[in-house]
């Protein structure tokens, strides 16, 4: 017993800089886990990370005991860093890095206030650790052990066994990953893969995966292919019924209104008794109105949402397509205008090169993209039209007017995609927006009974209250361009589809304030409450749709539909009213007999009965009746079709190499 003690105090002396970077290495992949997917503990996590760690650091035993150090710091320095750019991510993304985003990095530039404004001092806590280990390292310097580590090392066995660990660990991962081959293998899986088995062995499976798929153009071909052709071969079979709506708009002009971080909780939202939106509120009441409609984004943001809306597709898990895989063949809903001889085009006050709209836009099938060079924009930032990220949206549509009148004058029906610019985070442009008051008034009385009008400070200040002061403008601006199309009759034979392009990122904390705020002590309520509104339990996932509004200026629809959708649906749910054919969207016309069901591309789905989390691998319900655990995984892998499909099409431009190789469809009907 004594000798096996004296065994592992001899193995703590002579590995004492493995062990301290051993467990600063797992210190690092703990925080990082936990300050983006949660505190929950995952021993495979702590195994993957332990097992990635032990091969790292096997490999330094093979050097000098001084060179050693160095090799540990660098290798720490790194996990830290490497935590620190996830964790900034993550908290903007709600994704984590991959190797094709990096061609996406220059985009941030343009929205630097944006993503300063998410930073917080614990997203940089793990740079410490290095810190750390320089302070150990030091201390151990003066007692003398790198000295007494070279006298020992003169026998070669301590660097064979660090080689036979090296590869012994190295081999238990191999089979780790292999373990869960297929959610490895499937890029949308990243929040799960992390949390699961750790930032590391993320991080080193999606460098495998990237440089496999670029080094080999077919890299999972033959299995992308064969899902698309089996997809589609049964999605083509499907019947198009006709309902109410089929040719409804045919032959009308269509203008969408792309609305910048517009949700849906500011319809008929008020501050003491103020409409946020009072424009916005008046066109849901007399158009069409669908309220639970979820953009369907991934790290590309806006521009996932362009693409999506455009084919019906999901956005791209590995970069995006708006950046690395633009030059791919898409039939779009632009395309499918041109063909019934509408003029198309886009306009935003934006540089065209921006998210590399120009080109995409060419593949898009846009006959013209009026861009900021197209605009009068002031040079000085101090300038009252230029408002958040560029030309304020009133400025944008007064000058967008001109261009539609001489639009109009072409003789030919128009489509449209207007997009907005004011309403962009970090929404800090406060003095240009229109006064919005966001304190709470509240009543008390007097000795004598009176009542006093008291004011509480509430959202003054705050993230929430800036960005209803500045939906606020934006609202003030679609009011605008409402009347000014009006005045110029240019809503004759006008279709408006107005959409929120994206959720507004403001974080749980902020809506619980905006719900739950007592303006008498400045307090939030209890959670247990009975007013308390939660963000837990997947309610502020759910707070992330946007208004979609189909609103004619000549007919007044007045319906609120409330069937679930997804941004993947409005291509189909246009074709029909527009009268034209789609063949490739993954969603549904939302007035058809189809189920309805929304994937968003990390792999969680929406239905009118439940919410379901592929990352916890859990759900909530908004039906009585109880759901079985067959519903569940049909919806689970019904998910995993269509990311599967939508990812084979833009990987591997399967719509140009498969299209004419689709059968008949083999499953059972």
């Amino acid at each position: 017993m004594k000798k096996g003690n004296n065994k592992i105090i001899n193995f703590i002396k002579n590995y004492k800089l493995f062990i301290i970077f051993f467990l600063l290495s797992l210190l690092i992949g703990f925080l990082s886990r936990g300050f983006t997917v949660g505190w929950r503990f995952r021993y495979k996590a702590v195994l993957s990370d332990s097992l990635f760690v032990i091969v790292i650091s096997s490999f330094g035993q093979l050097l000098r005991p001084k060179t050693r150090y160095k090799y540990y710091f660098g290798w720490l320095f790194f996990f830290a860093a490497l935590a620190v750019a996830n964790t900034i991510y993550y908290g903007f993304y709600k994704s984590f890095i991959n190797i094709e985003l990096i061609s996406t990095a220059s985009m941030l530039s343009k929205v630097d206030d944006a993503l300063f404004a998410k930073l917080h001092f614990a997203q940089f806590l793990y740079l410490l650790v290095p810190l750390l280990f320089v302070f150990i390292h030091k201390r151990l310097l003066k007692s003398g052990y790198y000295t007494m580590l070279e006298e020992k090392e003169t026998n070669k066995i301590y660097r064979g066994i660090s080689i036979v660990a090296a590869f012994i660990s190295f081999s238990i991962l191999v089979i780790f990953s292999i373990f869960d081959n297929s959610q490895f293998t499937k890029p949308w899986y990243r929040q799960h893969v992390v949390q699961k088995y750790g930032l590391y062995l993320y991080t080193f499976n999606d460098i495998v995966q990237s440089v496999h798929s670029n080094s080999d153009n077919t890299f999972g071909y033959d299995e992308s292919s064969l899902a698309f052709r089996e997809y589609y071969a049964c999605k083509w079979e499907e019947k198009n019924k006709s309902n109410e709506y089929t040719n409804i708009f045919k032959d009308k002009n269509v203008l969408f209104i792309h609305a910048e971080s517009i949700q849906n909780f500011l319809v008929d939202l008020t501050i003491n008794g103020v409409e946020v939106t009072p424009n916005l509120n008046r066109l849901a009441k007399e158009g069409m109105y669908f309220d639970r409609f979820y953009p369907q984004i991934s790290v590309g943001t806006s521009s996932d949402t362009e693409f999506t809306l455009m084919t019906g597709l999901l956005p791209s898990s590995r970069g995006t397509v708006f950046v690395n895989f633009y030059n791919r063949k898409y039939p779009t809903m632009v395309k499918y205008f041109n063909d019934m001889g509408y003029y198309t085009f886009c306009t935003h006050a934006n540089d065209a090169e921006y998210w590399n709209r120009k080109t995409m836009y060419n593949t898009i099938g846009y006959q013209d993209f009026f861009a900021k060079e197209s605009y009068d924009v002031p040079f000085d930032v101090t300038d009252p039209n230029i408002v958040g990220l560029g030309l304020g949206d009133k400025e944008f549509f007064r000058q967008f007017i001109d261009k539609l009148k001489t639009i109009e004058e072409k003789d030919k029906p128009f489509f449209g995609t207007v997009i907005t610019l004011s309403n962009h985070s970090p929404f800090n442009d406060v003095e240009k927006y229109s006064p919005f008051n966001v304190t709470m008034d509240y009543i008390t009385r007097d000795k004598r009974g009176n009542k006093i009008v008291n004011s509480a400070n509430y959202l003054e200040g705050s993230m929430m209250g800036n960005y209803l002061k500045s939906a606020h403008y934006a609202d003030e601006a679609l009011g605008q361009l409402i009347n000014d199309l009006k005045e110029n009759d240019l809503l004759e034979d006008t279709i408006i589809v107005f959409y929120g392009d994206h959720e507004a990122r403001i974080s749980p904390n902020e809506f619980e304030k905006l719900y739950n705020y007592i303006p008498e002590t400045d307090s939030i309520l209890n959670s247990d409450d009975e007013n308390y509104v939660s963000m837990s339990n997947y309610n502020y996932d759910l707070l992330k749709n946007t208004p979609l509004i189909i609103w004619s200026n000549e007919e007044e629809f007045s319906k609120r539909i409330s069937s679930t959708m997804g941004m993947y649906d409005l291509l189909p749910t246009i074709a029909n009213m527009f009268g034209f054919k789609e063949k490739y969207s993954l969603g549904h016309d939302v007035f058809s007999d189809n189920e309805k069901i929304v994937v968003f591309p990390n792999g969680n789905v929406l239905t009118d009965k439940v919410y379901y989390s592929s990352l916890n691998e859990d759900y909530i319900t908004f039906v009585e009746e109880p759901i079985d655990s067959d519903y569940i995984e049909r919806i689970s892998d019904y998910s995993d079709e269509l990311l599967e499909v939508s990812n084979g099409i833009i990987f591997h431009n399967l719509i140009e190499t498969e299209s004419s190789k689709v059968k008949k469809c083999n499953m059972p009907k």
